[in-house]
């Protein structure tokens, strides 16, 4: 990291203002070089004239320096705001790598920063997944990471496995010095207490991992019911093509759509049905896989025609899949004369509803289904790295249990290490002299 590196950190486009970001030992130097030699003093923002290396003036910019560590990657900083364009930022940057700079790769900064102990793994994911947020409780939970809440869970509960680990190692090494007589039940004890967390965290997170990705919702149903009919509604613009044919919609559909305040993916899907071609029978089997990737599966009920076979396969279908996914049952065509047995779906308290004319039932619904996955005080996870690791440490977990019940410590100590190891990838490395700090600090052992 002997070398010095800049980029535009700023969306590519047209703005108002545009930012390069320049960090390294030669920063200053190199930012001088652009104001012709004018001072910099560190913290203070300075309107001044940047000019090429031909000393062809490019435009006017506000010129803010950062001494490290106190900077975000932990090295001097100079960040210079321009005018937003497609050109000047360019040129500007173009600058200042002709005066000594390369161009950053993609999320150097992040990793300097975290080489240089400025942020921890979980931040930098934080910080990643923040600019891509699907919602607004999705940034709130983001912006509680980048303070440091998952870190301070997950050094919680790996203190917690130290502290075991210790206890284990003494345990061994000094077998005939006076130990606690309930050793074994203390550490039990702990080790639950440590596997009840994790898991609570990692079924929290599954629960709410659409806040993250954005929810993503299914429109299933038999063909010619109203499933493009609703997703054009809920779009505002015919997206779908709508028709009286039965498979009109031989394939998925996906489109993007804010409700309150989330983002979430409609899918709208292929009619179940008996499959007439191989082309059609493809589209079905998507639908249902569809179903299985969503968060939230609205079955839409025909109100004007009496149940048939293809309602009975969706009804199945929503009796075996809702305790793993929500589901909303909407009868529409409600306009019509009903003939549809409307107790088939008391319980799942269908919406009645037509969505050529008002689907705001339907909308206030999903949005109560999707404010409700954040209503949890558990700390949530928000990478597959994240949650594989918390995994790991589980499986090391219940693999302690039974040599610690046989006191075969030293195969105990084995598998507490694993699981020290997996939690401790989520922030930062595991160092064995933690452990003997453990050790050696909570005893009185007088070696």
């Amino acid at each position: 990291m002997s070398d010095t590196i800049a980029a535009i950190a700023t969306a590519h486009g047209v703005g108002s203002i545009a930012i390069i970001r320049i960090s390294g030992a030669a920063s200053e130097t190199i930012a001088s070089a652009l104001i012709s030699g004018k001072p910099l003093q560190e913290r203070y923002a300075h309107l001044y004239a940047l000019y090429d290396e031909q000393h062809a003036l490019i435009d006017e910019a506000i010129v803010l320096y950062f001494k490290g560590p106190r900077s975000f990657t932990g090295e001097d900083i100079v960040e210079l705001q321009c005018h937003g364009g497609m050109v000047v930022a360019e040129k500007i940057l173009q600058a200042v790598l002709i005066a000594g700079a390369r161009l950053a790769q993609p999320g150097e900064f992040s990793k300097r920063a975290f080489l240089n102990g400025r942020i921890d793994l979980t931040e930098a994911e934080a910080i990643a997944q923040l600019i891509e947020a699907k919602s607004e409780d999705a940034a709130a939970i983001l912006a509680r990471q980048m303070k440091g809440s998952l870190r301070t869970f997950v050094e919680n509960n790996r203190d917690a496995l130290l502290e075991m680990l210790a206890y284990s190692e003494v345990s061994i090494d000094y077998a005939e010095e006076d130990l606690p007589e309930d050793l074994i039940a203390q550490m039990q004890s702990k080790l639950d207490a440590v596997a009840d967390a994790l898991r609570r965290s990692l079924a929290s997170s599954e629960r709410r991992r659409g806040l993250m990705q954005g929810f993503k919702v299914a429109i299933i149903g038999k063909p010619n019911v109203g499933k493009s009919s609703l997703l054009n509604s809920l779009l505002d613009y015919n997206r779908a093509i709508v028709s009286d044919i039965a498979g009109t919609t031989r394939d998925t559909i996906e489109e993007q759509v804010r409700i309150g305040t989330h983002l979430i993916r409609m899918v709208d899907t292929a009619g179940i049905r008996n499959a007439g071609d191989e082309i059609e029978r493809i589209g079905i089997e998507r639908t249902l896989e569809a179903v299985n990737e969503s968060d939230i599966v609205v079955a839409l009920f025909d109100a004007g025609r009496p149940k048939d076979s293809e309602d009975d396969a969706i009804l199945s279908l929503m009796k075996a899949h809702r305790k793993a996914r929500d589901f909303i049952a909407v009868l529409n065509k409600t306009d019509l004369e009903q003939r549809f047995d409307e107790t088939l779906l008391r319980d799942f308290n269908p919406i009645r509803m037509s969505c050529k004319e008002n689907s705001s039932g339907l909308i206030e619904a999903l949005k109560t289904k999707m404010d409700t996955k954040n209503i949890s005080e558990e700390i949530m996870l928000i990478s597959h790295r994240q949650t594989q690791a918390v995994r790991g440490a589980l499986e090391a977990i219940d693999q302690a249990y039974e040599p610690l019940q046989d006191q075969e410590l030293e195969l105990f100590s084995f598998h507490v290490g694993e699981a020290i190891h997996a939690l401790a990838s989520i922030t930062r490395p595991y160092d064995n002299e933690e452990m003997l700090d453990k050790m050696f600090g909570s005893f009185c052992l007088g070696k």
